[in-house]
């Protein structure tokens, strides 16, 4: 009881510091991190090598992910690629269909981009949409938002998913995999709830902002901006395939070059590499620490530290004991695969990032996963998924998403929340309830 008072204690501090105090989530994380350890009695020694494993470990695996992840989508929106994607599947649908087009856009985008930027890049596209075919904008906006939401929990290489694979050590490919079905899925109630609730709100679009860059004075093909979303992700899925114990590539060449292009790292350099296609005229100053790759890294840098944060905690509570504890003390209780999610979901309603809850978790969630009978290769990948599920609600005026849904549309704060913020809610119990149905048969 004293050391689960002790955690709670810890979470508590963090929650408060980012939340009321707005201290940065790395500062938080660290330091609530090292405080849980000298009030649980860890040895000083041990407290430092937490520190260290925990921080080197999980950035080895996870920080060169998030950080070609982010050169990739600053690319796609720099250039054009991403709208590109977004008016090819508004054709692929057609207009009679634009809140369906919207929705998948936002999907499709977000994947390899941040949902803020999706929403920016999209926002234009909705608003001339809306003004065509008269759909009401809020609607448009919705659709939006909702499906940038869904992907960016759920499906690499946005950085919460990468995160949160890497510190459960769960397959990524499999999670591509899963997270794909599940997010579909969600997208469906997502789909029939704008229908009903956001058709009735009237909303005028406004002026529709720019947000394309000058740089670029010809946008990129399809084919060109499609492949880098693309590839990476039929490699890594191609490679967790390769793995299967049935070996269904068999033993040759061609199995040995599809692990290693479809090794997470090599398959996301790739990507980053396709990428550098998409400019009209490529300038060597877009690879400078000035140029594209320096806001990519201006971007990446606070993930990867929250991250790095998020593992010492981890590897704190790992070296406390607590996997014995929760042993010991919930054998009778079968939480399973809804403990991550009712982590990630307070922590997701209570500080407003996704990425930080789902990293947080994560690292709580990690020495706990024997215990809770979810460490098997399938049951990890599950885990990680409930862990999206939860960080996708409740977004609301804490999350700096839901003031860029309201204020670049126009819509109230109370339909902010009748809509935006209702429509995570469902979308987050719906992927939960999706995911626990899978393991009811795999």
């Amino acid at each position: 009881m004293l050391t689960l008072l002790t955690i709670l204690f810890a979470l508590a501090l963090i929650l408060i510091a980012i939340v009321k105090y707005d201290i940065h989530p790395f500062l938080a994380l660290f330091v609530g991190a090292i405080l849980y350890g000298l009030l649980s009695g860890m040895p000083v020694e041990l407290i430092l090598k937490s520190i260290t494993d925990g921080f080197g470990g999980v950035l080895g695996t996870i920080g060169l992910l998030i950080l070609l992840g982010v050169i990739m989508g600053t690319f796609l929106e720099k250039t054009g690629g991403a709208l590109v994607i977004a008016e090819k599947i508004l054709s692929w649908i057609g207009e009679k269909s634009v809140t369906m087009a919207m929705l998948l856009s936002g999907y499709i985008l977000s994947i390899p981009v941040f949902g803020d930027s999706t929403f920016i890049m999209l926002n234009p596209i909705s608003k001339s949409l809306s003004l065509k075919s008269g759909v009401p904008y809020a609607a448009t906006t919705i659709a939006v938002a909702l499906g940038a939401t869904a992907s960016h929990s759920l499906v690499p290489p946005t950085p919460g998913p990468i995160a949160t694979a890497g510190i459960l050590e769960a397959d990524l490919g499999m999670i591509i995999f899963w997270g794909l079905i599940v997010s579909l899925i969600s997208l469906v109630p997502s789909y029939f709830f704008i229908k009903k609730t956001c058709m009735k709100i009237p909303l005028e679009p406004k002026i529709a902002e720019v947000v394309l860059e000058k740089e670029s004075p010809k946008k990129p093909s399809v084919f060109s901006s499609f492949l880098p979303v693309l590839v990476p992700l039929l490699l890594i899925i191609l490679a967790s395939i390769a793995k299967y114990p049935t070996q269904p590539f068999g033993e040759n060449m061609f199995t040995t070059v599809i692990l290693f292009v479809g090794s997470p790292v090599i398959a996301l350099l790739i990507g980053a590499f396709l990428s550098f296609t998409l400019p009209a005229k490529f300038d060597k100053k877009f690879l400078s620490s000035t140029g594209w790759i320096g806001e990519s890294m201006l971007v990446a840098a606070p993930v990867i530290l929250i991250t790095g944060a998020g593992g010492v905690f981890g590897k704190m509570l790992q070296n406390s004991g607590i996997g014995d504890m929760v042993s010991a003390n919930m054998s009778s209780a079968n939480w399973g695969i809804f403990l991550p999610f009712l982590i990630a979901f307070a922590l997701k309603t209570a500080q407003g990032s996704s990425t930080v809850a789902m990293i947080t978790t994560a690292s709580i969630i990690a020495p706990l996963l024997v215990s809770l009978g979810l460490d098997s290769e399938t049951m990890r990948v599950f885990a990680a998924l409930s862990i999206g599920a939860g960080a996708i609600a409740i977004s609301h005026a804490n999350d700096s998403f839901f003031w860029a849904v309201t204020q670049l549309s126009g819509l109230s704060i109370k339909q902010g929340n009748q809509t935006h913020s209702l429509g995570t809610l469902i979308m987050s119990v719906t992927a939960i309830s999706v995911i626990y149905l899978i393991t009811l048969f795999v």
